[in-house]
């Protein structure tokens, strides 16, 4: 039984299929470009949806006040690196709902990249609270062509979706997506079952597939 993983995986990760009898083949189906950009070096609030846009950040030593995110490695990050993360949610739209319900007249830097969705900026239209938006790192398709039919693939984002199927058809092969954004976009190119991990980290999109595939 062989998985296809969109996403490298840590030597770690990958011992915990070959532990479970299964061959994984990792590669990146996205690149990452981080950009340069202005902002200033003490901010109030700031939002991260990604790991990515955390990691530009601190490489710019910018330092947080309030820091909000999405996802638990994303908040570890932060934290690792004495940022102050006062809210973390499992997705963007919880997140922004968090702030709209919470605070008023203040101001918030959206950390992000290029290819960002639309929950955070539409939930600040015609709100008292103001949005500043900074992309901070750009991420590329990396379109590559399988010959080989896979027993399941791992997705972590919409756009690793949209990578794979440039060049493949899912056909009715399972996929095990990272959240409920990944498995919407992927359920625009397959009919066959989707499933979704139970939390939004590499290991949850890694256990929910060794159970499904091992009880099948």
């Amino acid at each position: 039984m062989t998985v296809l993983s969109t996403k490298i995986l840590t030597k770690t990760q990958k011992e915990l299929f070959n532990d479970s009898g299964m061959d994984v083949l990792d590669y990146d189906a996205i690149s990452i470009e981080f950009l340069d950009f202005d902002a200033p070096q003490f901010v109030k609030n700031g939002i991260f949806t990604s790991q990515n846009a955390a990691r530009s950040v601190l490489g710019k030593n910018i330092q947080i006040s309030n820091a909000f995110c999405v996802g638990e490695k994303t908040k570890q990050l932060l934290e690792e690196n004495g940022q102050n993360v006062v809210k973390m949610s499992e997705y963007a739209s919880e997140l922004a709902i968090f702030i709209q319900n919470n605070y008023q007249n203040e101001e918030f830097y959206f950390f992000c990249g290029n290819r960002r969705k639309e929950e955070i900026p539409y939930s600040f239209k015609n709100l008292k609270n103001t949005l500043f938006e900074l992309k901070t790192y750009k991420s590329e398709l990396n379109s590559m062509k399988f010959d080989q039919k896979w027993d399941g693939i791992l997705f972590f984002s919409p756009s690793g979706v949209q990578s794979f199927t440039t060049k493949n058809s899912l056909g009715t092969t399972p996929v095990f997506c990272v959240g409920n954004t990944t498995a919407e976009e992927a359920k625009l190119h397959i009919k066959s079952p989707i499933y979704i991990a139970d939390d939004t980290t590499i290991e949850s999109v890694i256990k929910k597939a060794i159970n499904t595939l091992n009880n099948d």
